[in-house]
């Protein structure tokens, strides 16, 4: 039987890297002031602070693979569409997810091969530090959710802190950005979902009247629609009209 490869996408290989760089460039100073209060001697203390930072660090991988990725806009579309076709648990969660973690995996390619080519290949060759190799690795991620950020969204974070607003023409820092960029996607996710619900409530509110005018008023209305729905779905190609048109919405 073949063996199942449990490697990990790239893109998330890549912002596993990328956090690994930016934790590289703010771990000695803290490790060296961490080993003084922790005794013994300073190399080794230093070390095991290292990697319990590292540790913590790579565990928050997939978390940061969905702040800075499609993913959300994805498994939204997906989790309403389940719901909108009356089912439970078919598609299971982990087919969900599974999916809008590839179809993320194909939009984003081209963001991980740039942040790749850019910051963590250097790196790996000695030919820039860790402090530059965060910074070029970090540039196309910034592009791709500047491009999709809502200006609407932004604004109004920033000005719950006035105080901290970046002026116009100035780029926006990364604490304002990835909640912007994540709010962003989920309203667009359910924007989308709400489209997606419409002509199945449609079938939903037709049997339901098709009943209740045959007098069929214990019948429950979900259960006679769902495979209504099912067919409408399976002979529309929905699988792939709905993937392709959220693929489609990034490249733009």
């Amino acid at each position: 039987m073949d063996r199942v490869s449990l490697r990990p996408p790239v893109f998330v290989q890549v912002i596993v890297i990328a956090l690994a760089c930016m934790l590289l460039t703010v771990t000695p100073a803290f490790a060296q002031e961490v080993s003084i209060d922790l005794g013994g001697e300073n190399a080794l203390s230093g070390r095991i602070v290292q990697l319990f930072v590292l540790i913590t660090i790579l565990s928050l991988a997939p978390g940061v693979a969905v702040m800075v990725t499609c993913f959300p806009f994805m498994v939204i579309v997906l989790s309403l569409l389940r719901q909108a076709l009356g089912l439970q648990t078919a598609p299971p969660n982990m087919m969900i997810v599974s999916l809008a973690l590839f179809l993320s995996y194909f939009v984003m390619e081209p963001v991980m091969t740039e942040a790749w080519a850019n910051g963590v290949n250097p790196l790996l060759e000695g030919d820039i530090n860790e402090e530059q190799a965060f910074a070029r690795a970090v540039a196309p991620f910034r592009l791709f959710m500047e491009g999709r950020v809502d200006v609407d969204v932004i604004t109004e974070l920033a000005a719950a802190l006035p105080e901290r607003q970046v002026g116009t023409g100035d780029e926006y820092p990364l604490s304002l950005l990835v909640p912007s960029f994540m709010l962003s996607e989920i309203q667009r996710g359910f924007e989308i979902g709400f489209m997606i619900f419409l002509p199945f409530l449609v079938i939903d509110l037709v049997v339901a009247s098709i009943l209740m005018g045959m007098g069929m008023m214990m019948v429950p209305p979900a259960v006679v629609a769902l495979p209504f729905k099912l067919a409408f779905f399976v002979v529309a190609d929905g699988w792939s009209l709905l993937a392709g048109a959220l693929v489609r919405g990034y490249a733009t």
